[in-house]
């Protein structure tokens, strides 16, 4: 027998939910979780009290393990992961910890996505999700936990088998052995070791003895993704599906005030057309054909006329104006300083930055496979969001928690556009599947966004404008900073604004400002409304604050007639030694100040801090025929233990290309008279291989608990590489994109 979950390589169906009280789960639920699964040991645990939005910080520094292990009959040892895998590396180096404590050997580790279900919550965020760099650091415990726990109960297995204390035993490899040259696999030992008792405690292993933690292990998925057999969200299918696409209005909010549908259905394959309710209140129409061609044509067939008569039109070139108005205001009070020598100041800097809003553009575009019945819903698709995913198909399909399943599918990028409060295109889909219903009919459907309609959808990373009046001693030292931000707030309105959103202050708007430097820094917020909508992007505020702020502090380096690395460090003081660590190792890899670099290039540097992790860049950067152009980029990293120096650096490698991006002409999202005006790559840029510099990432040794480190890559660059700019043409540049012409 299998566990359910394990039925299918990419579908996981564990309990709706974990059982426990404060001492976790006890042997009795053990053993019924462990009858349901059959065939192996399969550990599950439930976190007592996991019910709130928390930060890393705010939990106990010990978790209890609420992940599925399973240890089948031929060694096979496969790791439920709690998270969405979309490139990131969570199949493997979650795995790599409970191989870690398990003794487990790593040529029979697997992972599979576990589905939504309360048992897989994160332990700090008490929501199961994937985002702001937590699968390591939250689960770093965690999951080392579940491996010990589970060796001990394959040692006490042994032990009962052989009659010996269970101290006589060892563990190497998926084995145990016993003092007289016992030997028992884990496969072997696992039906006995599932009626053990779960031990309460376990000591966990000293760094020293670490055998897969710290060591470059190549990722679980490699193959199959370089194969082509790796099966993604959009890849999924069932017996008898159909495919559906939706018409969105051009203006968000809108919607249908007229329908001819003849054309449509007159095409071969299409199965019906009809109007459905959207995301922020919009209708739009669905057409359900036998595949995806047939239903792109019947859309592109169709008539339809837009009411936009109630939702407000937005224009870029009017919204920046208006951005400008508002920084110039007071707002509302983030961080106060004395800014009294300001006026005075022998030496200023004034600055207003532009930030367009960005789209997440992941390779795969946005896809959902629904199976709706009247008394049941299962969904598969790429969630970072299940517990609020989970939660609005139930919602919206009018059942009851427990009659809804949510498969978890391995998802071509995100960036964040799959975790979304709203669940915009999970609830989409289940309104679709609703209508189709309503007509009598019935199939399972395959929702898909087209390339233009991931783009043109919405939830964008917000437009913001800054304005920077800085004073400078005659010397160059800070001694007053008023700093103003607008922008959209992406987080009022949605279920986390109780949580994180304080005295009308976003914190997410705002991270990224001041430290580690020390500089009296005067902050204040606005927070525009506007009919676009809004949410985080990979490393969410850092994207435009880090910018800022390390293109002004090289521009007071340059006032003080100091050395862009000396200034930062005499501002950073002895109070953030990891900020010092990780610009420290860039520079000295690098050759910075050292080395003779190509005549036509120049060095550019900037540090920051995201998500717990310290990032610093040192730049070679040209201008060829008045194009920017980056030649190769050090990184120092300072994300405390590096469990997979592999995955650090791919991570890195992608946050490069992707901060790169955010650099080149076109990329922003634009609208006029309230229309997206990009819809592809051919006028949304992203960067391509021609782009991507040489890249060397060096990591911090460290023995503290990891840090995270899928977005804090993407902020350093961007101002790292207009500092290299400023050097080799003396204009500074205030916007992403970079626009030369206008500096």
């Amino acid at each position: 027998m299998r566990t359910e979950w394990m039925n299918q390589p990419t579908l996981a169906r564990p309990p709706a939910g974990g059982e426990g009280g404060e001492g976790g789960m006890s042997r009795r639920s053990f053993i019924k979780v462990g009858a349901v699964a059959g065939g192996g040991l399969v550990l599950g645990f439930f976190v007592p009290g996991a019910n709130k939005f928390a930060r890393a910080a705010d939990a106990k520094p010990s978790y209890a393990p609420n992940a599925f292990l399973r240890i089948a009959p031929d060694n096979t040892v496969t790791v439920a992961v709690n998270r969405l895998e979309f490139g990131q590396g969570v199949q493997t180096s979650l795995p790599m910890l409970i191989a870690e404590e398990l003794d487990a050997d790593w040529s029979q580790m697997r992972g599979e996505l576990a589905p939504a279900a309360d048992v897989f919550k994160d332990p700090a965020f008490g929501i199961q999700m994937t985002g702001g760099s937590s699968a390591i650091n939250h689960s770093f415990m965690q999951y080392r936990e579940i491996g010990a726990k589970a060796r001990v109960m394959l040692i006490s297995a042994a032990a009962e088998q052989w009659k010996i204390k269970p101290e006589q035993c060892k563990t190497s490899k998926g084995m145990v052995m016993g003092p007289a040259g016992q030997k028992a696999s884990y496969g072997s030992l696992a039906e006995s070791a599932m009626q053990q008792a779960v031990p309460d405690t376990v000591k966990l292993k000293d760094a020293k003895d670490f055998r897969y933690i710290g060591k470059p292990t190549k990722r679980l998925d490699a193959r199959a993704k370089s194969n082509g057999k790796q099966q993604f969200g959009i890849d999924f299918s069932l017996p008898n599906m159909l495919v559906a696409v939706v018409v969105h209005p051009p203006v968000f909010g809108a919607k249908v005030a007229r329908l001819d549908a003849s054309k449509a259905k007159a095409i071969k394959g299409v199965v019906d057309v009809f109007e459905v309710a959207l995301d922020r209140g919009a209708r739009g129409v669905a057409v359900i054909a036998n595949g995806y061609w047939p239903a792109k044509q019947g859309r592109d067939a169709l008539m339809v006329e837009w009411d936009s008569s109630a939702v407000e039109k937005v224009s870029s070139v009017q919204q920046l104006a208006d951005y400008k108005a508002l920084a110039k205001t007071p707002g509302l009070a983030v961080k106060k300083a004395d800014i009294s020598q300001l006026a005075a100041a022998p030496q200023k800097i004034s600055a207003v930055y532009e930030f367009p809003y960005l789209a997440h553009a992941p390779m795969e575009p946005l896809n959902c496979v629904i199976e709706l019945k009247a008394d049941r819903c299962t969904v598969w698709a790429g969630s970072q969001f299940q517990t609020f995913d989970h939660g609005a198909i139930a919602a919206t399909a009018g059942l009851k928690p427990d009659s809804v399943t949510l498969n978890t599918m391995m998802a071509g990028g995100g960036f964040g556009r799959r975790a979304v409060p709203t669940s915009d295109y999970i609830v989409e889909a289940v309104n679709v599947a609703k209508a189709y219903m309503a007509t009598g009919k019935n199939a399972p459907l395959k929702v898909i966004w087209s390339r233009e309609d991931d783009i043109k959808g919405g939830y964008y990373r917000p437009s913001h404008v800054h304005r920077a009046e800085l004073g400078l001693d005659a010397k160059g030292k800070i001694i007053a900073w008023d700093h103003a931000i607008v922008g959209q707030s992406i987080l009022t309105g949605t279920p986390l604004e109780s949580m994180m959103v304080k005295n009308g202050i976003d914190g997410t708007m705002v991270e990224g400002m001041d430290e580690p430097y020390e500089v009296p820094l005067n902050l204040t917020v606005h927070n525009a409304k506007a009919n676009v909508p809004v949410l985080w992007w990979r490393s969410v505020g850092s994207t435009h604050t880090a910018f800022v702020m390390e293109t002004l502090i090289d521009e007071a380096a340059q006032l003080a007639n100091m050395d862009a690395v000396a200034y930062r460090k005499q501002l950073i003081g002895e109070k953030h030694p990891r900020h010092l660590a990780a610009l420290d190792l860039a520079v000295a890899k690098s050759g910075y100040g050292k080395k003779a670099l190509p005549k036509g290039q120049a060095w550019g540097v900037a540090l920051h801090e995201s998500f717990n992790s310290v990032v610093a860049y040192v730049v070679q950067a040209s201008v060829e025929n008045g194009v920017p152009k980056l030649h190769k980029v050090t990184a120092g990293v300072h994300c405390n233990l590096a469990v997979n120096p592999l995955t650090i650096e791919a991570q890195v490698q992608g946050a490069i290309l992707m901060a790169l991006s955010t650099t080149l002409p076109g990329a922003a999202i634009t609208l006029k008279d309230g229309v997206v005006e990009q819809g592809n790559f051919s006028d949304y840029t992203v960067a391509r291989m021609a782009d991507m510099p040489l890249v060397e990432v060096h990591i911090v040794p460290s023995g503290d608990a990891p840090t995270g480190m899928g977005e804090p890559g993407v902020p350093p660059l961007a101002p790292a590489f207009a500092n290299a700019i400023f050097k080799l043409t003396g204009k500074r540049l205030r916007k992403l994109p970079f626009d030369l012409a206008s500096a």
